[in-house]
């Protein structure tokens, strides 16, 4: 059995002779395509001549060529569009000897392709054409698949599977051009192997910084100061950090064992960190709500004891301490605060309301008082304005003695009523005030006194100014007039002081 023979070939009956030189027709090309193995004869009525091997069926492109991705498998038409082999155009590379022995020729030198005994030299050379259309039609499809770019996964190994066939010269055809396509090919899957590599690490660059943006934002987080982090905020973004992480990694190109083990460990260390901070500060919170509650809990009782009391005036300041006390106090949780707050301003509704209460029987008794002090503010009202002050002070004795008699008014009413005393009182004590300096005796002999200097002075003065004209002298002429001109001055004032005295 020679090389080009199959193992599960059979050696058919008398095969029917053909000449080299008579053409194949296109039933004969489209039967062999078509049909798993030649057409065989009927046999002859002589006895049957001994089995010998024959060729087995045309293997189909999916058989020699390595299985590839759906992307590059191209439909069945298209190895059918590429161009079949012609007995003729096979018999130009190739030559059938006597036994049915196939020789391509190339370049003057004969490689044994195979054997296809019991055959006419059509039938062997149409055999191995059919062969060398195969690999054609597989090295196009490659072809196709490195000009759309397909990815190259493997294209390596199409491309060694067809240099092979192409290598062990089992075909006839035009081989030389299939090598140079394949020359060609090497080099184009090459190119886009390189392509792909830049491609697969500038991508792998772009997930290894986001990757290590995640990381980077996650360590600034576990970084920042607990008294001054937005908890709620914080815990959700670095949950968010964590689902981003897990996608990148499940859905993401991976970066190598050493570089995502790196990015990990610096991320859990970020979580780590963040979460025992946060427990870190909300036990702290905890410890501090508890300190505050208990604080609260203090005022609260005591609140809760001043309500039921009726000293109104020094209870009311009790609780004006107890509120500066809460003020100053720290807060606790905001449910805790809240319910605290609640207890507390109960307790003070309670007593105030009671005062309250208290206050409005006590106006209603106070209404009387009101009306008599209001009759005493007209009345005083009346004295002015003052004209005789010991009248006018007597009066007003008698309407303060009325008045405390009269008793409490209600308390919306007290400074108004008081006011209007007040204004009465104080018209009275200016007017008192003022005929006391009039009638004082130490102002009248100070007034009496200056009055004497003042004139003893004008009379000298005169004197001095009788004698500078006398004598003509215009400078103390002149300082005479002014120096009695500004006594004569003072002299009037004094004297006017001096009668309202009087």
């Amino acid at each position: 059995m020679t090389d080009s023979q199959k193992p599960d070939e059979t050696t058919p009956a008398q095969q029917p002779t053909e000449t080299a030189e008579q053409p194949e027709t296109a039933e004969q090309t489209g039967a062999a395509t078509e049909q798993a193995q030649p057409a065989e004869p009927k046999p002859a009525p002589k006895p049957k001549p001994k089995p010998s091997p024959r060729p087995g069926p045309r293997p189909t492109p999916a058989a020699i060529a390595p299985k590839v991705g759906r992307s590059a498998a191209q439909p069945a038409a298209a190895a059918a569009a590429h161009h079949t082999t012609t007995v003729a155009e096979a018999a130009k590379w190739a030559r059938v000897d006597e036994e049915g022995h196939v020789y391509l020729q190339l370049d003057g030198t004969e490689h044994h392709v195979g054997q296809y005994p019991d055959a006419s030299a059509q039938d062997a050379l149409a055999y191995f054409a059919r062969k060398y259309d195969d690999v054609a039609a597989q090295i196009a499809l490659l072809e196709q698949r490195v000009a759309a770019k397909a990815p190259t996964t493997d294209m390596g190994k199409a491309h060694q599977h067809l240099q092979e066939h192409v290598t062990e010269r089992s075909m006839v055809g035009d081989v030389p051009a299939l090598q140079s396509k394949l020359d060609r090919l090497r080099t184009g899957i090459e190119e886009l192997k390189e392509t792909e590599r830049a491609e697969h690490a500038e991508a792998k660059s772009a997930q290894t910084a986001a990757r290590e943006a995640i990381v980077v934002e996650a360590e600034q987080i576990a970084a920042a100061d607990p008294a001054t982090l937005q908890w709620k905020h914080s815990s959700s973004r670095m949950n968010e950090l964590f689902e981003e992480w897990k996608t990148a990694q499940k859905n993401g190109m991976r970066l190598g064992r050493s570089t995502e083990d790196a990015l990990w460990k610096r991320f859990r260390s970020a979580r780590t960190q963040f979460d025992r901070h946060r427990r870190a500060f909300f036990s702290r919170l905890d410890s501090e709500n508890a300190e505050a509650k208990a604080a609260k809990e203090e005022l609260i009782a005591r609140a809760e004891e001043l309500s039921t009391s009726t000293d109104w005036g020094r209870t009311a300041g009790e609780y004006r301490k107890l509120m500066d006390q809460w003020k100053a106090s720290k807060r606790a949780s905001r449910k805790d605060d809240d319910a605290l707050w609640a207890r507390f301003r109960a307790a003070q509704d309670k007593f105030f309301s009671a005062r309250k209460e208290a206050n409005e029987e006590l106006d209603q008794e106070f209404s009387a008082n009101l009306k008599v002090k209001d009759e005493l503010i007209r009345e005083a009202r009346a004295l002015l304005p003052v004209k005789d002050i010991s009248s006018a002070k007597k009066a007003l004795q008698s309407i303060r003695d009325r008045w405390e008699q009269a008793g409490k008014v209600p308390r919306a009413d007290m400074s108004r009523v008081d006011a209007g005393l007040r204004e009465v009182e104080d018209a009275v004590r200016k007017a008192d005030d003022e005929h006391w300096r009039k009638s004082d005796p130490e102002t009248k002999a100070r007034t009496n006194s200056a009055l004497s200097q003042l004139e003893s002075t004008i009379a000298g003065l005169q004197d001095d100014l009788a004698a500078a004209r006398e004598a003509g002298d215009q400078k103390k002429i002149a300082q005479a007039e002014e120096a009695l001109h500004t006594r004569q001055q003072w002299l009037d004032q004094i004297q006017k002081s001096a009668q309202e005295l009087h």
